[in-house]
């Protein structure tokens, strides 16, 4: 583990030197052999699913995960598309992000630079090794993979491709993607912080806090996806149950699907039969609080732990509120920073709602499943982050930098500015192209 982090270190400064044209051309090399070793792929990922499936009935996997780990053609296909909107992307290294005079001949650039080496831990998705990939070449950063157990073949299957693909490509380092499987290996990652600047854990809520807990390395991600849809009295109400059913079911495992709607009084007798209903009709188990449940009665009780709840499923809790500030506060207490939205046809309350919902990402009228990556432009995420710095929701290629500072000068010495007759700074912004 030592010597890959070591490697992949060695690796990092290499790749930040890479053109933007050897980087295109390798992803292009990449997405050319998972299509080419597609049936391969498809193959190893059945080997995982068989696997799976037995985890599923000794109750040791969810379906939600083995859900996830399911690769087909159209999976593929998917993935090959998300290389080349990568590839189409703007080089986001070297670029110059500002430009201060200090004084005549001494000017300070602000330009972005790769992170270095990351890490990333996942479960199931063997998508996401693709994906990744994908965006540590095009960010010239180096990185440690690992992916849960139950998707180790079609991991290995995967690697073996992308490393393929990489080797063939003149000029570019060995060891820039790595996988490891144990989770000692992932013990051992998290003490290497001489080497690895960062981890993105991408999983559960107890897989982040195991690795926040356990390394001094920075670490990106989230805990919890616990998304709230608020209906405002202002609502109109087809937009209201349209927004918050496909926030719930359009994918109930993932991150950003709604768990808890909440709904003002002075709309709820209108919107409350609709919405529920038209949940029932995709088989979402309805809890609602007492409010609730004397509008519609045949649903389940919310209790005070639903309000905290990740479902990941077809389940979600309803709460009346009697005002926009009481749902503000619901959600800035029991939410998880991750996603929220509004639905109102009032500018007031939007607004209300947008500034004071301490969230990644604050919704007006749209489905909360829209946080992701590659809805938003992004080619694809290395995953979301509700930390409030560096990155924040959905990460793609411009959180895979930081920048540096460059000073150009001719001779300039500190002490020609200290003193009596110490010359003064300009400190004078300049345009630049």
């Amino acid at each position: 583990m030592r010597d890959m982090a070591r490697n992949a270190k060695k690796a990092s400064y290499s790749l930040a030197s890479l053109s933007e044209e050897i980087k295109n051309k390798a992803l292009l090399a990449v997405a050319e052999n998972i299509n080419a070793k597609k049936e391969l792929i498809l193959e190893e990922n059945k080997k995982d699913l068989n696997e799976a499936e037995q985890l599923v009935e000794k109750g040791e996997l969810t379906r939600a995960l083995y859900n996830r780990l399911k690769l087909d053609e159209d999976k593929i296909n998917v993935i090959i598309k998300g290389i080349h909107d990568v590839i189409n992307l703007e080089d986001p290294v070297n670029k110059t992000l500002s430009v201060t005079e200090l004084d005549e001949d001494l000017n300070l650039h602000k330009v972005s630079c790769p992170i270095g080496v990351i890490g990333v831990i996942f479960e199931s998705r063997p998508d996401v090794v693709p994906q990744i990939a994908a965006l540590a070449v095009k960010s010239a950063n180096a990185v440690i993979l690992k992916g849960g157990r139950e998707a180790d073949f079609s991991n290995q299957a995967l690697i073996d491709a992308i490393n393929g693909a990489l080797g063939s490509i003149e000029g570019f380092p060995e060891n820039a993607v790595n996988l490891i499987k144990t989770r000692e290996d992932v013990k051992e990652m998290l003490k290497i912080d001489n080497c690895i600047d960062l981890i993105i854990p991408r999983g559960s809520n107890s897989l982040v806090k195991y690795i926040q807990e356990n390394t001094k390395i920075p670490v990106l991600g989230h805990t919890e996806g616990i998304c709230h849809v608020y209906i405002d009295e202002f609502a109109e109400p087809d937009t209201a149950v349209k927004v918050a059913v496909d926030s719930k079911i359009q994918y109930p495992a993932a991150c950003n699907a709604v768990e808890t709607i909440l709904v003002h009084s002075g709309i709820a007798d209108k919107v409350l039969p609709l919405l529920i209903d038209s949940l029932k009709k995709e088989n979402v188990l309805v809890k609602g609080d007492k409010n609730t449940r004397n509008i519609v009665s045949d649903i389940a009780e919310a209790v005070e732990e639903d309000w905290a709840a990740e479902y990941t499923d077809k389940i979600v809790s309803i709460k009346i509120t009697n005002s926009i500030n009481e749902a503000i506060n619901h959600i800035n207490q029991y939410g998880s920073g991750h996603t929220d939205c509004i639905i109102t046809e009032n500018s007031r309350n939007r607004d209300l709602f947008m500034n004071l919902v301490d969230s990644s990402g604050v919704y007006c009228n749209a489905s909360t499943r829209f946080a992701d990556g590659f809805r938003y432009g992004f080619g694809a995420e290395v995953g979301i982050s509700t930390n409030k710095t560096h990155a924040r929701g959905p990460v793609g290629l411009d959180g895979l930098t930081i920048y540096k500072y460059r000073l150009y000068g001719k001779g300039q010495i500190v002490a020609q500015y200290s003193g009596t007759d110490a010359k003064q700074f300009v400190h004078k912004k300049l345009s630049f192209v």
